[in-house]
């Protein structure tokens, strides 16, 4: 395959070489195109050698070759990694000012771009508006890592580890690949690639908060990551979305077709659920929802000192259930076809069974369209910015493995599952 690597003026340059030689060592012919500000992190005869190919940022080398038509015409997939804020807004509003974005341009192949910028340039609303005209127009746009950025800043906007990034652009060449190709065109509402247009979508994420007192609550390691990128999914292809957010850690991106509503508690997001289930046609039950909360709530803060001495004893808190949110839409739902109900099991697995074995039981008992199994813990999906889930189908048909991979990617293998459920 041939595989164009363009390389944009940030410090996370470097990385693009690992990038470069993972995808020469799987044996793909890659073209490197740095910008030039990208020259001045890593030289040319770096990428000289790596890729065993002259290297040039401007339209006048190589002249008679037309290289700022030739390249795009020609590549399988491109990959731009670091994709700086400067590189977006100049890709989105379509300028042809050096080889990059010439060859951008160009392309007819899938474009994958992997952001690399500090948090604030990366959720700047004018970043956020142009990511969304990519996602819009059929480009891949990776979310980027959270972890140490430049300096001392510790934050979201570091590109993923190459392997992550290389894995995913192959995954979306070889997507392409099956449909028939992936030129980037403006999408309409008969594009198959806003496959949701007009469709409304509920979607609940994070973790839900039972308060003790005024200053504790019990509650779980979710960090909405995983709810948040299904909005977003669903919002890039063309639905209509509301996001229930309760106690999120992850950044949700300003979009236009989206609107978020806040949940603390379980109790609140079953306010919530109830009120905005009844005009959706889909509803992911992404949040994780505390099973049980305190019997009693103490107005003030519940003293260490709580009995009449200082001794070591400490307070019983008496618990009782939370309502079943998922189960109840599916009760009022009723035999009617919509919405359809999308559930997540997170499980850990126990002497009881697996977390496959639990989640099929799971999914018989809720009576939801489509459960979203995976297995959960400390060290596993909350907070990671990867996933690996089973798609379970109350209709009988195959589970389907999805990842390890990207959460975005999930959310992409979530949504193509739920459109074979929607009424055509």
């Amino acid at each position: 395959m041939r595989v164009v690597l363009g390389v944009s003026g940030g410090i996370a340059a470097y990385k693009a070489a690992a990038l470069l030689r993972l995808f020469s060592e799987s044996g793909h012919d890659v073209t490197v195109v740095p910008t030039a500000a990208a020259l001045e992190f890593v030289g040319a005869p770096t990428w000289a050698a790596l890729s065993g190919k002259s290297v040039a940022s401007d339209v006048w080398t190589g002249v008679d070759q037309v290289p700022h038509v030739r390249i795009g015409q020609q590549a399988d997939l491109v990959v731009v990694a670091p994709a700086t804020a400067d590189l977006l807004a100049k890709a989105a509003c379509g300028l042809a000012d050096d080889l990059l974005t010439a060859t951008l341009l160009t392309a007819r192949c899938p474009v994958v771009f992997a952001p690399a910028m500090h948090t604030e340039m990366w959720l700047h609303p004018a970043t956020q508006a142009n990511v969304a005209t990519l996602r819009a127009r059929g480009a891949h746009v990776i979310d980027p890592a959270s972890g140490r950025l430049t300096g001392a800043d510790t934050g979201l906007g570091r590109l993923p580890e190459p392997a992550d990034i290389a894995a995913e652009a192959l995954a979306v060449a070889a997507a392409a690949t099956r449909g028939g190709g992936a030129a980037q065109v403006a999408a309409s509402d008969d594009d198959p690639g806003m496959p949701l247009t007009g469709v409304r979508v509920l979607v609940t994420a994070g973790g839900t908060r039972e308060p003790l007192d005024p200053v504790r609550f019990l509650g779980n390691r979710s960090s909405g990551k995983q709810g948040v990128a299904l909005a977003e999914v669903a919002a890039a292809r063309g639905a209509e979305v509301t996001l229930i957010a309760c106690n999120l850690e992850a950044a949700v991106l300003p979009r236009s077709a989206m609107r978020v509503l806040p949940a603390g508690s379980a109790l609140e997001l079953a306010d919530a659920v109830s009120r905005e289930a009844a005009s959706a046609d889909v509803v992911v039950m992404c949040a994780a929802v505390a099973d049980f909360r305190p019997k009693h709530y103490a107005e003030a803060k519940i003293k260490k000192t709580h009995g009449s001495g200082h001794d070591d004893s400490a307070p019983v808190v008496e618990l009782v259930r939370n309502p079943d949110i998922l189960a109840g839409l599916v009760a009022d739902r009723g035999t009617a076809p919509s919405p359809v109900v999308v559930g997540f099991a997170a499980e850990t697995g126990d002497d009881s069974g697996s977390v496959l074995e639990l989640s099929r039981a799971k999914l018989a008992r809720k009576g939801c369209d489509l459960l979203v199994a995976n297995e959960v813990g400390s060290d596993k999906t909350f907070g990671a910015d990867t996933n690996s889930v089973h798609l379970l189908f109350r209709d009988g048909r195959p589970d389907i493995a999805v990842g390890p991979t990207t959460k975005r990617r999930v959310s992409e293998a979530v949504w193509d599952a739920v459109t074979t459920l929607l009424p055509h």
